[in-house]
């Protein structure tokens, strides 16, 4: 078991050792009627990076991520998660492959507590099961050992002292950090973060791009970050992929994707 707790090896990899992709999205096309959100998107995450899906509004980026998530169906192409094709998978089956999602606009229960929010989080990693959840036969100890790892979770993304608050009322930052706990009680491998930043002051977008790549580091998540804070996402991923009209126009390494003319011109804009 290594340090991230889920598991995972989070050591770095020698120079030999072969680069292992975690998604391989291959000619993905979804049309809605005569609209086309996404014309024929190919990219690769590699184990452990966080890759940065920018591009205009309407560029198909939450389209893109509601494929990953199996609430769009493609209307051709492939999407493989670790070798194996995704979309064969239905959406209540995605967070038992390893995969979790925040979302732009807030789902949280408000006059819950964050613990409590946390806990649903976990509900898809729960081994009762629903006949003996009914006679409480192993779930009371289940309950408990859920409680102990949320409690854990805030008190790593420094909410421990608020666990018993109801998230009502609560800043939007603190909510935005309270999401991503929860996310992470489903322990998850793949995090998709769609603009986990919008919100929130200057500060706290330096401050949540500190924590998704201590998260990452600490969890061994590979990270899928739409987001239009560019200064972050060119500061904390490995690799991006720009997209316009439902189409990729850059893909690589953040200089290479601030230096692409076709980026500036549609997105970065020129000084």
């Amino acid at each position: 078991m290594s340090a991230n707790g889920y598991g995972v090896d989070t050591q770095p990899r020698g120079e030999d050792e072969v680069v292992v992709n975690l998604l391989d999205v291959d000619d993905v096309t979804v049309r809605f009627g005569g609209i086309v959100a996404l014309d024929g998107l190919s990219f690769s995450i590699e184990e452990g990076h966080i890759c940065g899906l920018i591009g205009p509004n309407g560029a198909g980026k939450t389209t893109m991520f509601n494929v990953v998530s199996r609430i769009y169906q493609p209307t051709l192409g492939s999407v493989r998660f670790r070798g194996q094709e995704l979309l064969r998978t239905p959406a209540h089956g995605i967070a038992r492959l390893g995969i979790a999602r925040t979302f732009q606009n807030l789902a949280l229960f408000p006059t819950m507590s964050l613990l409590d929010n946390v806990m649903v989080g976990a509900h898809s990693q729960g081994k009762v099961g629903f006949p003996r959840a009914i006679f409480r036969v192993g779930a009371a100890k289940e309950n408990r050992e859920t409680r102990d790892f949320a409690g854990d979770l805030l008190q790593q993304l420094g909410l421990g002292p608020l666990a018993f608050r109801p998230a009502m009322g609560l800043p939007f930052g603190t909510l935005k950090r309270l999401e991503i706990a929860r996310a992470l009680a489903a322990k998850p491998t793949f995090l998709l973060m769609d603009e986990p930043a919008s919100g929130l002051t200057h500060g706290e977008v330096d401050e949540l791009g500190d924590t998704i790549q201590q998260i990452r580091d600490q969890f061994g998540l590979t990270v899928l970050l739409v987001e239009h804070h560019m200064s972050m996402v060119m500061s904390i991923s490995d690799r991006v992929v720009a997209m316009e009209f439902g189409r990729k126009i850059a893909d690589g390494t953040p200089a290479e994707v601030q230096q692409n003319e076709a980026v500036i011109t549609a997105y970065l804009g020129t000084s």
